[in-house]
C-alpha cells in the first residue's frame, strides 16, 4: 500500500529540524491528545461497567430476579403450596419465603434502623452472596428463635460482635390499656457477613424464618417470596407464565427492572453522557492533527515542488502526508489502549496508592455503595474506542494530504 520511498519521506517528516520544531510540539501534543483520550475513554468504560455489574450481582444476589407480593398487608397464607407451584413453573431455579419488616436496632445506647429478612436457614446457605462473605461467626449457629447474622457495618455502627445480644425494636408495638407500647426483643449475634455494599452492610438482618414469623406477628405466614430464574432473558416469559400459574391466588409480580429501574437508567445515561464527552477529547487531538499537518505542508512546499519535478506522483504525495498524520493517529492509539488496560487491570492498587499518599478517600462506599472500585473491560467496546479514534485520525488527515498534493510545483518554485 506505501512504498519504502513514501514511507521513509513520511517518517522523516515526523521527525523534523530545529527551525521546524513548533510543527513537532504540535504533533507531540495532537498524540499525548489522542492518548489520553482513548486511555480515558476505556478507563472510565470499563469502571461504570464494572460499577453496574457489581450493583447487579449484589442486589440479585439478595433480592431475586422476581419478587411475589401479596395484594393486602395481611401476608401471604398456604405459602408452602404456592411456593411448591412457583417451583413447578419453568426455568425457575429457587424460590424463597421471605417475612421482612423494619426494626430499630440497638445496643449500648447505640441505634440504627436496620431491615430484617426472615429466611429458612437452608435458603440463606444456597445464597452465595451471603453464605460466602461471612467475615465472623458461623452460619452453623443461625437456627433457632434468638440468633440473627447483621452485616458488618451494622454491627460497627452499634458496637457488637458475634455472641452479644441485640436489642430489635420494632414499630409496630403491642397496644395495651395505656396505648401502643414498642415491641422489643434481643437476638445473638451468629455472624457477621461483609458484602461489599454499604447499603446491605449496614442495614440488613437476616433471622430464620419461623423467629422472623413470631416477631413480626405473622403465624405460618410470609410477606412475600424471592425467585430465582436459571435465565434470566427469558424474565418476561416467566412472569407472564408465573402471573397465569398464580391467577387465583391474588398476588403481584415485582422484577428486578421494576424495582431498580430508575437507579440503572439514570447509571445507563451517565454512561451515553460520558462517553460523548470524552470522544470530544478525541476529537479535539484529530483537529490539532489538521493543524499541524497544514502548516507542516506549508512548510514543506518547496520540498513537495522539488519531488512532484523528480517524478513523484500526487497520489505518492498524497501517501506521503497522509502517513505522516496517520501515524500520530496509530501510535496515540496504541499508546491509550495499552495505558488504559493496564490501569484498568490495577485500578484498586492505584485507588489504594493515591489515598495513601492524598490522605483522602477517593471511593467512599456510603455515596458510591460499594466498598472496591470495580473495572470490568468490555472488548467490544475497547475495540469500537480504538476503531473511533483510529478513523477521527485518518479523517483527519486527508485534507492536509490532499492539499499537499494539489501543491502546483512551478508556484511553489517560483520565488525560490
Amino acid at each position: 500500500m506505501f512504498s519504502p520511498f513514501e514511507r521513509m519521506v513520511a517518517f522523516r517528516y515526523l521527525r523534523p529540524r530545529r527551525q521546524e520544531g513548533f510543527v513537532s510540539v504540535i504533533a507531540i501534543f495532537s498524540l499525548l491528545g489522542i492518548m489520553l483520550g482513548v486511555a480515558t475513554l476505556i478507563i472510565v468504560m470499563s469502571v461504570m461497567n464494572g460499577f453496574r455489574a457489581e450493583l447487579l450481582g449484589r442486589i440479585l444476589g439478595l433480592n431475586g430476579h422476581i419478587s411475589v407480593y401479596a395484594q393486602s398487608n395481611d401476608g401471604i397464607a398456604n405459602y408452602d403450596a404456592i411456593e411448591k407451584e412457583i417451583a413447578e413453573t419453568g426455568n425457575v431455579k429457587l424460590s424463597v419465603p421471605v417475612v421482612e419488616g423494619q426494626v430499630m436496632a440497638s445496643k449500648n445506647g447505640r441505634a440504627s434502623g436496620a431491615i430484617v429478612r426472615g429466611m429458612r436457614p437452608d435458603d440463606v446457605k444456597q445464597r452465595k452472596t451471603i453464605a460466602d462473605n461471612i467475615v465472623f461467626g458461623s452460619l452453623d449457629n443461625f437456627k433457632g428463635d434468638d440468633s440473627i447474622i447483621m452485616g458488618a457495618r451494622l454491627a460497627m455502627k452499634l458496637g457488637v460482635g458475634v455472641g452479644d445480644t441485640v436489642n430489635l425494636i420494632s414499630p409496630k408495638g403491642n397496644v395495651t390499656a395505656f396505648g401502643a407500647v414498642p415491641r422489643v426483643r434481643a437476638y445473638t449475634v451468629a455472624g457477621l457477613f461483609d458484602i461489599g455494599m454499604y447499603e446491605y452492610d449496614s442495614g440488613f438482618i437476616f433471622m430464620p424464618l419461623s423467629a422472623a414469623q413470631l416477631y413480626f406477628r405473622l403465624p405460618e405466614k410470609i410477606t412475600h417470596f424471592e425467585v430465582m430464574l436459571d435465565d434470566i432473558s427469558s424474565l418476561d416469559d416467566t412472569m407472564d407464565t408465573l402471573l397465569t400459574t398464580l391467577a387465583s391466588e391474588k398476588l403481584r409480580l415485582v422484577n428486578w427492572q421494576q424495582s431498580n429501574s430508575g437507579f440503572f437508567n439514570a447509571l445507563q445515561v451517565e454512561r451515553n453522557v460520558m462517553f460523548l464527552i470524552l470522544t470530544l477529547i478525541i476529537l479535539v487531538a484529530a483537529f490539532n492533527i489538521i493543524s499541524g499537518m497544514v502548516m507542516l505542508v506549508k512548510d514543506k512546499g518547496r520540498d513537495i515542488a522539488i519531488l512532484r519535478t523528480m517524478g513523484a506522483t500526487r497520489k505518492s504525495i498524497m501517501k506521503v502526508f497522509f502517513l505522516a498524520g496517520a501515524s500520530i493517529g496509530v501510535l496515540g492509539t496504541l499508546s491509550g489502549l495499552i495505558i488504559g488496560v493496564l490501569f484498568c487491570l490495577n485500578i484498586e492498587n492505584i485507588r489504594q496508592f493515591i489515598q495513601t499518599l492524598t490522605g483522602t478517600d477517593l471511593f467512599n462506599a456510603e455515596i458510591y455503595f460499594l466498598s472496591q472500585l470495580p473495572a470490568d473491560m468490555d472488548t467490544g467496546e475497547v475495540v469500537l474506542v480504538c476503531v473511533m479514534s483510529l478513523t477521527l485520525t485518518f479523517l483527519a488527515t486527508v485534507y492536509p494530504a490532499w492539499r499537499a498534493s494539489r501543491l502546483d510545483p512551478v508556484e511553489a518554485l517560483r520565488y525560490e
